[in-house]
């Protein structure tokens, strides 16, 4: 199996900090318990990763595929550092944009079915080298396998700690975390809380309050 690159471990005592520590939108002050990945860290981790895809990517043309609507923060940020560092090197990555949008959860429950429920003609894969980003990688590997790209390398920003998992690992990770459900940066409880900068753990009133 290839190696990955290595990520930013959060142990499972880790308790996150307090939300008045931040700026938190007033609308959401009680339906989180903590802070767990505060924005700047996301970025700074967000920007070496970047670093770490251009290393390895070399001068290959990349098909970057944003997996909707979860993973469009990471991605949009994910590609501006790419841009800033493809005009201050003397080597550049050519790349183009592609978008897919998936849906497995319900509430903070995986339904287990995977649906295809947007993103364009993805013929345009044919060939090309792959970043991606986002979840239920394993299914969407299995999608793209029928395009016959040259390669495929996965970014996520998180991954899991959890006896559900099938064991896949993506080649670029930011941080490894515990089995809590999570929000903010981009990620849901059935819609809500993608516009909250900070990645936080949902309380117990938010997901009944905002439970489908």
């Amino acid at each position: 199996m290839a190696s990955v690159s290595p990520c930013v471990v959060i142990s499972d005592d880790e308790q996150g900090y307090d939300l008045d520590l931040f700026c938190i939108p007033k609308h959401y002050a009680d339906d989180l318990d903590k802070v767990y990945i505060p924005h700047g860290l996301i970025m700074d981790r967000t920007e070496r990763l970047a670093r770490e895809i251009m290393k390895d990517m070399g001068g290959h043309h990349i098909v970057a595929l944003c997996v909707l609507k979860g993973g469009y923060k990471f991605f949009a940020d994910l590609l501006d550092y790419i841009k800033t560092l493809n005009r201050n090197n003397d080597r550049s990555i050519p790349m183009t944009v592609d978008f897919i949008r998936l849906k497995s959860y319900c509430n903070d429950q995986s339904t287990g079915e995977i649906k295809v429920i947007g993103g364009d003609d993805l013929s345009s894969l044919t060939g090309k080298d792959i970043i991606d980003t986002g979840k239920t990688m394993k299914t969407l590997l299995e999608l793209l396998k029928q395009y016959n790209p040259k390669m495929v390398k996965v970014a996520s920003l998180l991954v899991k700690r959890t006896p559900r998992s099938v064991g896949y690992r993506p080649d670029f990770v930011g941080f490894e975390v515990p089995d809590k459900f999570v929000v903010g940066y981009a990620l849901d409880y059935n819609e809500y809380f993608r516009d909250l900068n900070h990645i936080c753990v949902i309380s117990e009133t938010g997901k009944e309050k905002y439970k489908a």
